[in-house]
């Protein structure tokens, strides 16, 4: 089969034909996974081919770059908080040996698939294939499980913007669909979007809000992105590879190749990591269609794949959901994880909030309650500024970080919304690492609140101690304290270290928590 190792497809299915090729696909997969445990003399050989203006020896290069986000290690996924949702191996799907397939099998697997960006095959793409169904075969068991809630989120927005359904299986290859995912320079999210350019695509970042870490609102940016690039180009690879080096480096390779607009050809000429980028997305396509041929047993997951989105308008927090709602914060946090704090600044502009479907109708039914519960004591040290938007000095603020271990400015900048460059600028700095235990300064975008610092009590044998201009009787070892109005016995605890509501309220004989202006209160040791 002459060329055979070359071949690429290209172009849109019909309906018809798509659903044909799915047939197809079903009734030779079985002949298939057969013939690979057979005794067929095309296993185990190496095929030696190139592609027209690709040398081989390109190709076969034996330290293959791989991207960050795909060498993410099984501990590291297994340590995000959405890891504890996955569950079994799907009893019907059986493990077994690793098969290996000829040339000619997985040129017509990627025949089959419905697609719009090329699938084309070689030598790298075989490469990238081997180490998903083998190296990293755990791996794709736990992407398979995560990608039965993703893609559902992914594929109305790639719709919505008239882009490739395939373009969903990137997030494989940038954080092994892991939205908390962070690279050593910085990136985060789905997309892996560095600071700076998600800004740039819309995306809100401060020390409060992430969109990057959207599964929604990071896949708007991305079509973005890729509209954009597709119109410069004209050709999906090359708007794929800009994606992870930037076009800069992209019209850089391609001049180097004397103007040839083809991914192939400027291949040589792109920075190292970005060449194995285009066939890891193949074999991304590939892996995530065809993972049962290698014996891959999806793990299931019990995160709800029915959700809804609702509109918070007001300042909420996410233990005033757990609590009146019964849903697990982890679960709140894994559906929602653009929110750094656990607080969604609905009051600021309208804030969506995604729950379980059950959970949207009760949160709906119950929306007054849940505001006002437990608000004084979840946010009471949260104080929104009341700022427009547009005012960038007023929502800039001072804080003081202290290092810590393995840390480095671009994971810190990550965390706060800041560049690693301007964290320099600011410290005098002349290197991104940093020694733990060294104090930073840095001017964060507060996202339009401030976090208040709890107060102390200034230590007195007796007389009087101010408190937010509040009188404190000190005397005989016996403290009283006057209440205010809009006084709470949460509010009044969080005046003295140690002090719980509970111990307030054993040492004045209350029954409930009604106070009024003037009632003394005695204040018990700590």
């Amino acid at each position: 089969m002459a060329g055979l190792l070359g071949c690429f497809i290209t172009g849109q299915l019909s309906a018809q034909e798509e659903k044909e090729r799915g047939g197809d696909l079903e009734r030779t997969l079985e002949s298939e996974i057969e013939l690979a445990k057979g005794d067929d003399s095309d296993f185990g050989k190496e095929n030696v081919f190139a592609i027209d203006n690709f040398p081989v020896a390109t190709l076969t290069t034996e330290d293959l770059p791989l991207g960050e986000g795909f060498d993410a290690k099984i501990d590291d996924l297994m340590r995000h908080r959405f890891a504890c949702y996955f569950a079994v191996v799907d009893e019907q799907c059986i493990e077994g040996v690793t098969l290996v397939y000829p040339d000619s099998v997985y040129c017509r697997r990627l025949e089959r698939l419905y697609q719009v960006i090329p699938m084309t095959y070689n030598e790298t793409v075989r490469r990238c294939i081997d180490i998903y169904a083998t190296k990293r075969g755990e791996l794709v068991r736990y992407m398979l499980g995560a990608a039965n809630y993703y893609f559902p989120i992914m594929e109305p927005v790639l719709e919505r913007y008239g882009l490739p359904q395939e373009l969903k299986y990137l997030p494989i290859v940038e954080s092994a669909l892991n939205p908390g995912a962070v690279s050593r320079v910085g990136a985060g999210g789905l997309w892996q979007f560095m600071l700076s350019t998600g800004k740039i695509y819309g995306l809100e970042i401060n020390s409060l809000v992430d969109e990057r870490c959207d599964p929604v609102k990071s896949t708007e940016a991305a079509c973005r992105y890729f509209k954009e690039m597709y119109e410069m180009y004209g050709d999906w690879y090359l708007a794929l590879a800009s994606f992870n080096c930037g076009p800069g480096n992209v019209h850089k390779a391609i001049r180097r190749a004397g103007g040839k607009k083809d991914f192939w050809a400027i291949y040589p000429f792109l920075p190292r990591e970005t060449r194995s980028y285009v066939p890891l997305f193949i074999a991304a396509n590939y892996i995530m269609n065809y993972y049962e041929a290698h014996n891959i047993c999806p793990v299931k997951t019990s995160l709800p794949l029915a959700t809804d989105t609702v509109m918070v308008t007001k300042m909420l927090h996410f233990e005033q959901i757990t609590d009146l709602l019964k849903v697990d914060i982890e679960m709140l946090r894994l559906l929602n994880p653009q929110y750094r704090r656990d607080i969604i600044p609905g009051n600021i502009r309208p804030s969506a909030l995604r729950l379980p479907l059950v959970t949207a109708y009760s949160f709906i039914d119950k929306e007054d309650s849940i505001y006002v519960h437990r608000m004084e004591e979840l946010l009471a040290l949260c104080i929104p500024l009341n700022i427009l938007a547009s005012n960038k000095s007023a929502m800039r603020e001072k804080i003081t970080y202290t290092t810590k271990e393995r840390e480095n400015l671009h994971v810190i900048g990550n965390r706060y919304g800041v560049t690693a460059r301007d964290i320099r600028r600011w410290n005098g700095l002349s290197s991104n690492r940093v020694p733990p235990e060294k104090k930073l300064t840095l001017y964060v975008n507060n996202g339009g609140f401030r976090f208040a610092q709890r107060q102390q009590v200034t230590p007195a044998v007796s007389g009087m101690v101010q408190i937010k201009n509040l009188p404190i009787s000190v005397g005989n070892n016996r403290r009283t304290y006057t209440v205010q109005s809009g006084d709470s016995l949460y509010s009044i605890s969080r005046k003295y270290p140690g002090l719980t509501v509970a111990s307030l309220q054993r040492a004045n004989n209350l029954t409930n928590s009604r106070l009024y202006p003037g009632q003394k209160l005695q204040i018990p040791s700590s």
